[in-house]
C-alpha cells in the first residue's frame, strides 16, 4: 500500500441537501458510518462512475495518478474504466450463469481458465462450479461476487451495505468471511453502512456522514473512543448523552440525569454535553466518585446480557450467561471519569 493514495473531493446537489465529502485514503480499509439517506451510497456512486458529481476530483495514485473525476478539466472515465469494485447489496450475479461463469464475466479468454481456478481455490468455491446462484447459500453466494470482482485485479472495492438484508446470524458470520476474504487485498476497500458493529470490526479507517457532511473522520478505535459531537456518539452506539452545566474544570452537572460528576479531562467552554455507554457502569459504595443510586430501577432480561434502566433514564447494560436468569442489582452504580466522554452539540 506504499505510496498509494485514492483521494475523494466532490460535491452533488441532492433534493434533500448537498453532498460536500472530502477525503484522502492510505490505509486499506475505508468505512463511511451514517444514517440512512445521508448521502453515503451516492458517495460511493460518485467513485464507482455509476452517477456524476457536480463538481470536485476522485482520482487515484498508484503507478502514477489516474484521475477518474475531475470538473475542471472535464475529465470523466466511464465505470468499466475505472478498475473499480462495487459489490452491491444483493450481489447482482447473473443467474442464468453458473459459478464458474459468473467468476469468469468479464475476463479474456486467454486469462479466463487460470484466474477463474485461482479464484474458485482461493474463495473455497470447489465443488460448486456448476451450480447457478439459487442454489447457493447467502455466503457462498457473497464469496461469487468477491470472486468476480478480484478476478479482474481492481484497485478499489466498494461496498454497498452488503450485510443489510440478512439476518443476525448470516450476517455475523459473512462479516468474519469478508474480512478474511480482503485481508490479503493490496487495494483500497471502502464499506459504507449504518451498523456500529460492521464499521468496528472491518474498518483501519472511519468517516461518520450526516446530511452530505463529514462530522467525523480518522482511526476507527479513535473515534469510538473519543467521538467528540453529540451525533458521532450517537451513531457510534452510545447510549446515554445528556446536556450540562459545568461547574468547574474537571466537574459538572447532568441537567438530564440531575447528577454531578467529576471528569479526567477539563471542560474547554464548547463542551456542551457528556457521554456515558452502557457497558461503562459498575457496583459501587455510597462514598465512591460518581455515584448514584438504583431506586426503582427496571431490568429486561436478553440472552447474553441485563438492559438495567435507571429512575434516572439512565442506561446500563450488564454481562450475563445464557443460564443465568437471575441478577440482583446493586444499591449504588459508578462510572469511572475517564469513561465520561465529553461532547459539543
Amino acid at each position: 500500500m506504499d505510496g498509494k493514495l485514492l483521494k475523494v473531493n466532490i460535491q452533488k446537489k441532492l433534493k434533500e441537501f448537498e453532498l460536500d465529502v472530502d477525503f484522502e485514503l492510505k490505509n486499506k480499509r475505508l468505512g463511511i458510518l451514517g444514517p440512512s439517506g445521508c448521502g453515503k451510497s451516492m458517495t460511493l456512486k460518485s467513485i464507482a462512475g455509476i452517477v456524476d458529481p457536480d463538481n470536485g476530483i476522485v482520482s487515484l495514485t498508484s503507478d502514477g495518478e489516474t484521475v477518474y473525476f475531475d470538473s475542471s478539466k472535464k475529465v470523466n472515465l466511464k465505470p468499466q474504466k475505472r478498475n473499480v469494485g462495487y459489490l452491491f447489496q444483493n450481489y447482482a450475479l447473473f443467474p442464468n450463469m453458473t459459478v464458474e461463469e459468473n467468476v469468469a464475466c468479464g475476463l479474456s479468454k486467454d486469462d479466463d481458465e487460470k484466474i477463474v481456478s485461482e479464484m474458485i481455490k482461493r474463495f473455497h468455491l470447489e465443488g460448486l462450479e456448476k451450480r447457478y446462484p439459487r442454489q447457493l447459500s447467502g455466503g457462498q453466494q457473497q464469496r461469487v461476487a468477491l470472486a468476480r470482482i478480484l478476478a479482474y485485479g481492481p484497485d478499489v472495492i466498494l461496498l454497498d451495505e452488503p450485510f443489510s438484508a440478512m439476518d443476525t446470524f448470516l450476517k455475523e458470520q459473512l462479516r468474519i468471511e469478508l474480512v478474511n476474504s480482503l485481508s490479503d487485498f493490496d487495494g483500497f476497500s471502502i464499506m459504507v453502512t449504518h451498523d456500529r458493529d460492521e464499521a468496528f470490526q472491518f474498518c483501519d479507517e472511519l468517516i461518520v456522514l450526516d446530511e452530505g457532511k463529514i462530522i467525523a473522520k480518522g482511526d476507527t478505535y479513535e473515534i469510538f473512543e473519543n467521538p467528540r459531537k453529540v451525533q458521532v456518539a450517537r451513531l457510534t452506539g452510545c447510549k446515554n448523552i445528556s446536556k450540562i452545566e459545568v461547574i468547574d474544570d474537571y466537574h459538572l452537572k447532568s441537567l438530564d440525569w440531575g447528577i454531578t460528576f467529576e471528569v479526567s479531562e477539563k471542560i474547554s467552554s464548547n463542551i456542551s454535553h457528556i457521554g456515558i455507554r452502557a457497558h461503562n457502569f459498575s457496583a459501587a459504595n455510597e462514598d465512591d466518585v460518581n455515584v448514584m443510586d438504583t431506586k426503582n430501577a427496571k431490568k429486561l432480561e436478553m440472552p447474553f446480557e441485563w438492559e438495567i434502566t435507571l429512575d434516572n433514564g439512565l442506561w446500563w447494560k450488564q454481562d450475563k450467561r445464557i443460564r443465568e436468569h437471575d441478577f440482583e442489582i446493586p444499591e449504588y452504580l459508578k462510572v469511572d471519569p475517564n469513561d465520561i466522554i465529553l461532547l459539543e452539540d
